[in-house]
């Protein structure tokens, strides 16, 4: 029995599988990086990206051998281009996950203070009231069971479901935008988390306002009544030795849903009132747990809409108007030994928006984030290239009549942007 998929899920299926590229060549790899360059208006975030990684090897209590095992599997997936192609975009959640673990280990002498009552009062002073308390007074298994499916089930799996249908249905390169926007948003939530570390509800219920220190245990708070629905400890235990116990602000469940719906109403509009209706109904669910204050996800969607329309800004206008672009049919397009500078398109960058047949510089959202596909080996824009050499030669070109070095090919760059 053959499963026949309809043609709307097919073909762009079909497209986005025939983008792969499906190379082992370490070589290749290796001769994009040194096409590629160094340019820190552009790639200074993989620069803070390092130093983060830097730091969250060497806070973290694992056997030397482990640390350099982790390195060294992420450095082959980066080499390998089949392999790249997933990783490189991946490299901001990959920082975030990793800081988030090392965290537990920073030495207690150099951990901020934690504060207690900070967030009840502003919950108060700004709501008129707790609202988190408010919402978990009148509890029940039916009610437990609705706040836990968002919580802890939907709410691990959704960033997958994300990119999976960006990948096979929006304009290619959404992804890329997904997973920088999404993985900077938590890796920036962690980092508040860690300097700013604030006692959650369950914490208030359990202790009240009684100061709190780096020795005492995560809770699983309201999770701890579906351990006993399902008669498990798995929360239990899994909350107890949380990394960050004291996270509470800002609410990074707020963050991951809110991004969610974000780029799902950009780029799938018509199922804008169910995304909705998962996010406020997960903020609900974080309150009724005890894991949160209202404040926290205030903070966290916050936080989320401030990386979601930075990274808007920075997309191509396919992607940023994606419902304006029409459905191609799939072709299946030959392999070629092209030397992959973009890990989605699997084209050399400088080639890239001609064959996309683009007019903004950028192949379809391929290439990266700042248009470097039009800088020199010095990092100048085409105008700043012809400003200089108009300079060195004069307006009317070289004394023997001949153009100007590279010339025609800028000028000819610069008229395809206009």
């Amino acid at each position: 029995m053959r499963l026949q998929l309809p043609a709307p899920i097919r073909d762009p299926l079909l497209g986005a599988i025939g983008r792969l590229e499906l190379s082992f060549d370490v070589s290749l790899s290796i001769k994009r990086v040194k096409r590629y360059g160094w340019i820190w208006r552009r790639d200074w975030e993989y620069a803070v990206g390092l130093v983060l990684a830097v730091f969250s090897l060497s806070v973290m209590a694992q056997p030397l051998l482990f640390k350099v095992f982790l390195v060294s599997v992420y450095t082959l997936a980066l080499l390998i281009p089949f392999t790249s192609q997933f990783f490189l975009p991946a490299t901001p959640i990959f920082s975030w996950l990793l800081l988030f673990y090392s965290s537990q280990f920073i030495p207690k002498a150099y951990r901020p203070h934690i504060w207690v009552s900070v967030l009840p009062t502003l919950e108060s002073v700004l709501y008129g009231a707790n609202i988190s308390d408010l919402l978990t007074r009148a509890t029940n298994p039916f009610l437990d069971v609705l706040a836990w499916l968002p919580y802890g089930v939907i709410h691990f799996a959704a960033p997958f479901v994300v990119a999976a249908l960006l990948w096979i249905f929006s304009p290619p390169g959404a992804v890329k935008f997904w997973a920088a926007a999404f993985g900077y948003m938590n890796l920036t939530g962690v980092i508040i988390q860690i300097v700013f570390p604030c006692a959650p509800p369950w914490y208030e219920l359990r202790e009240g306002l009684v100061p709190a220190n780096y020795r005492m245990r995560g809770s699983a708070g309201g999770l701890a009544r579906i351990d006993a629905i399902f008669g498990g400890h798995g929360y239990d235990k899994t909350f107890s030795g949380a990394p960050v116990p004291f996270g509470a602000f800002p609410s990074l469940h707020a963050g991951c849903s809110t991004m969610e719906a974000l780029f799902l109403s950009h780029f799938f509009p018509k199922g804008r009132p169910f995304y909705w209706l998962y996010v406020f109904t997960l903020y609900w669910s974080t309150m009724y747990l005890t894991h949160h204050y209202l404040i926290d996800l205030v903070a966290g969607g916050s936080l989320t809409c401030i990386f979601f329309y930075y990274y808007l800004a920075k997309m191509p206008d396919e992607l940023r108007h994606p419902t304006k672009r029409p459905v191609q049919p799939y072709r299946a397009t030959p392999l070629t030994n092209s030397i992959p500078l973009d890990e989605e398109s699997g084209l050399p960058k400088p080639f890239a928006h001609h064959s996309a047949g683009a007019t903004n510089g950028h192949a379809n959202g391929y290439g990266g984030w700042e248009g470097d596909d039009d800088l020199d080996e010095h990092g100048r824009s085409d105008a700043e290239s012809l400003a200089d050499e108009a300079k060195m030669y004069g307006p009317g070109g070289d004394s023997g009549g001949l153009p100007r070095p590279g010339s025609l090919q800028r000028e000819k760059s610069a008229q395809r942007r206009e």
